[in-house]
């Protein structure tokens, strides 16, 4: 769906037009869902997120001023809804982010077959990352969900949030350097180097 109809969509819904609206809905619900999951952990917890995202933007259709993709507006609902449900419920069941050098290898990298101590190191691991994202201030750790759970694409980030691609990328890296840092202290880089390093002995015998 292109902008131009999205637009054409919202006008009508604006108008009462439901028939309309459940069209947006119906294009957008599979992204919200996996939004709101990736970020709540929790089947439940995201349709109610998803839901709530959708109702908001029902009553809100008068404020959208089509300055951006209409999906991208959606998604900031649905992104401050599933932190609202997190913050309630402090539970955020956030997931393996990237290296900070930018490149898709999770933090937490497993083998096919992992054994029980490595489960048990791996599962360590994600909660200290948990930790660390939940220390990040809010526009940190919104963009980094945005760009690594939800896999926005650049533009697609920079519509949502009203900014220019090349600060979405910046602010990127500015959150994976803090998000790196705080894992420097607490010892996580090293404790991986050392996990790897062991894997790799054994996998040379």
């Amino acid at each position: 769906m292109t902008q131009e109809e999205e637009l054409r969509l919202v006008k009508r819904a604006a108008e009462g037009d439901e028939g309309a609206f459940e069209k947006l809905v119906i294009e957008n619900e599979k992204l919200i869902y996996n939004v709101a999951l990736k970020i709540t952990g929790n089947p439940d917890d995201a349709e109610d997120v998803a839901q709530e995202a959708f109702i908001k933007a029902y009553r809100n259709l008068g404020s959208f001023r089509g300055e951006s993709r209409f999906s991208g507006w959606l998604y900031r609902l649905c992104y401050n809804a599933a932190m609202d449900h997190i913050r309630k419920t402090r539970d955020p069941n956030l997931r393996s982010l990237t290296n900070d050098d930018g490149s898709d290898a999770e933090l937490d990298v497993a083998d096919p077959a992992p054994t029980p101590e490595e489960s048990a190191e791996r599962k360590e691991t994600q909660r200290i990352v948990r930790e660390a994202v939940n220390q990040l201030d809010d526009d940190k750790r919104e963009i980094l969900i945005m760009r690594e759970f939800s896999g926005m694409s650049y533009t697609a980030i920079a519509e949502a949030l009203g900014i220019e691609e090349g600060t979405v990328k910046s602010r990127i890296s500015r959150a994976r350097a803090s998000l790196a840092e705080i894992l420097r202290q607490s010892g996580t880089f090293s404790q991986l180097s050392e996990s790897n390093s062991r894997k790799g002995g054994k996998r040379n015998v």
